[in-house]
Formats: structure tokens, sequence, C-alpha cells
């Protein structure tokens, strides 16, 4: 049996991994564990002579149910009273899915009001030109 690669494997800052492997391998990772949020995951692999490589890769679990917000942005720049939407919904399980809450509700944008009243302005300018053409 040939030397191999020792794998250490590591959450966050964490003293000790949550595995300890001979390459080649395949892990899976259960963010379930996890609290939603940025984590990161270190992969410390020392050579049968000692050597050391590390490799650190950032990720963000999100196990919980995701929120929707409409009416606020991002470091916004705000004053007075905000009417907010706030929808949150989960992605259920595999064997069932939840119609009702999966999707956000959203107003509508300005430009279909707009259109809205344009074309019922164009309507009525034509509706009366018609009504007068017959008196």
């Amino acid at each position: 049996m040939k030397d191999r690669s020792i794998i250490y494997i590591f959450i966050d800052d964490e003293e000790q991994p949550i595995a300890q492997v001979h390459s080649p391998i395949n892990f899976e990772l259960d963010t379930r564990k996890l609290v939603d949020g940025k984590h990161s995951l270190k992969i410390v692999s020392k050579d049968p002579t000692g050597k050391e490589g590390i490799r650190i890769i950032p990720f963000e679990v999100r196990n919980g149910p995701a929120i929707n917000i409409e009416g606020i942005t991002e470091n916004a720049v705000v004053d007075g009273i905000l009417p907010l939407m706030i929808n949150a919904y989960s992605k259920g399980d595999s064997k069932n899915f939840l119609i009702e809450g999966s999707e956000t509700p959203q107003s509508i944008p300005a430009w279909v009001w707009v259109l809205i009243i344009g074309f019922t302005g164009w309507a009525l300018f034509y509706l009366f030109s018609y009504i007068s053409l017959k008196m």
C-alpha cells in the first residue's frame, strides 16, 4: 500500500476537524447542522513527507425559510413611515411541494400603471370623438 495524504476538514474556526480521512475521499457536508449565515470550509492536506497545504472555501448556508422584503433595499437612506411587504417561505421537503406561501406577492410596477392610464386616456379620446361625430 502506497502512502497517501491525510485530509483534515474543518468548519469555520473549530479546533477539532469534523473529519480526518485519507485521500482520495468523497465527502458529504450536512449543512442542516449549521446555522444560517456565512461559514468557511477549511481543508488541510498533509502529505507523507509532512508538507501541508491549506484551502479555505467561504460559503453561505440558507436552510431556513427564505425571507423576501419589498419596500426597502439594503443600505437605503429612509425617513418617515415605510410600508413594507415581508414574506418568508420554506422549500418544504422533496416529497411535498407547498404552493401556498412559496411565491412572494409584489406590487404592480409603475410602468404598468402608466400603460393602463395611457390606454384608458386614448380609448376615452376616441370614444368622445366618435360620440361627437354622431351628434
